[in-house]
């Protein structure tokens, strides 16, 4: 086992609303290791976007603990804060509603290494911008073009340079490619990839989609409503699919051929119980085609079930 980068404790965020309490993350514990990319996929309103900002501290916490570098980062103040930030990123769903529209490419990428000072002089600093520039794929042509004149891969880009800009170790990607096109989408993930391998990153890789998440992550989380379900590495999520849930989402991924004639898919049917003041037992329990009287009573804990193969599910 390498070296843990990022751990958290029974992280909790739990926000007020109108009827309750509504549990977006609940009791959430993973460690990390330096280099390692972590996908975490769900489908939408299970917490995993909640989940990153929480961890960055773009949320506050209900409770539970962050451990980044041997330190709980729950604890920091705003200046602490402030310096961590050089080590911490993240990368938006949306690359047109995350970037200024009043910058420019180069303005926008530069502005980072402004607010931490991270050079002495302009010449310095803008050196460094076309050098990301350069890193992600952006023409020096695009230095002037504002965020509307450009695609969404392009725009896609000038995010990912501007996490990059201050070196960090750990990048939260938020969905980073599910508003591109398809071919862009192939182009931004083999980006990521070698950028992770050249400068040493580490990344928690948000996603709906586990076609993207297969070729990306060394290990997988599943989560359902705020909690994790299953977690095991990557190949062995696809191999070996525990949890009913995790199942039936894997079914759901199409085979691009036509004569392929396998099983049908696994429909999750039932109704989705409500993450507001969530009742005892299985929050999957209610669409689970094998759910017992025990699942319905019980919060099942997750349990290893060897080889680093975690699952919570009363059925093991």
């Amino acid at each position: 086992m390498g070296e843990v980068l990022l751990e958290c404790r029974h992280l909790k965020k739990y926000f007020d609303v109108p009827n309750g309490v509504l549990h977006a993350v609940d009791d959430i514990s993973f460690s990390l290791e330096k280099g390692k990319t972590l996908g975490v996929v769900g489908e939408s309103g299970c917490g995993k976007s909640t989940l990153g900002r929480t961890i960055l501290r773009l949320l506050p916490h209900t409770s539970g603990e962050v451990i980044f570098e041997g330190k709980d980062i729950l604890q920091y103040s705003r200046g602490e804060m402030k310096e961590l930030r050089k080590k911490m990123q993240i990368i938006f769903q949306d690359p047109f509603s995350s970037l200024n529209p009043r910058y420019t490419v180069f303005e926008t990428i530069r502005e980072p290494l402004k607010i931490h000072k991270m050079f002495k002089t302009q010449e310095e600093t803008n050196r460094r911008v076309r050098e990301l520039m350069e890193v992600v794929g952006l023409a020096s042509r695009y230095e002037n073009t504002y965020p509307h004149e450009l695609d969404g891969g392009r725009r896609q880009r000038i995010g990912i340079a501007r996490a990059l800009a201050l070196t960090p170790q750990f990048i939260v990607c938020d969905e980073p490619v599910s508003a591109l096109d398809v071919s862009i989408q192939a182009q931004v993930l083999n980006l990521m990839m070698d950028l992770k391998d050249s400068m040493g990153l580490t990344y928690m890789f948000i996603t709906h989609d586990l076609s993207v998440v297969k070729h990306i992550s060394d290990e997988i989380i599943v989560m359902y409503l705020g909690q994790i379900v299953e977690k095991a590495r990557g190949d062995d999520i696809f191999a070996h699919p525990m949890h009913p849930y995790t199942k039936a989402l894997l079914s759901a991924i199409p085979i691009p051929d036509i004569r392929y004639k396998g099983k049908e898919a696994e429909t999750i049917k039932g109704e989705l119980s409500s993450p507001i003041n969530p009742k005892p037992g299985c929050r999957f329990a209610p669409r689970c085609p094998r759910a017992t009287e025990k699942c319905r009573m019980e919060n099942p804990e997750l349990k290893d079930m060897g080889d680093n193969h975690l699952v919570a599910c009363h059925l093991y």
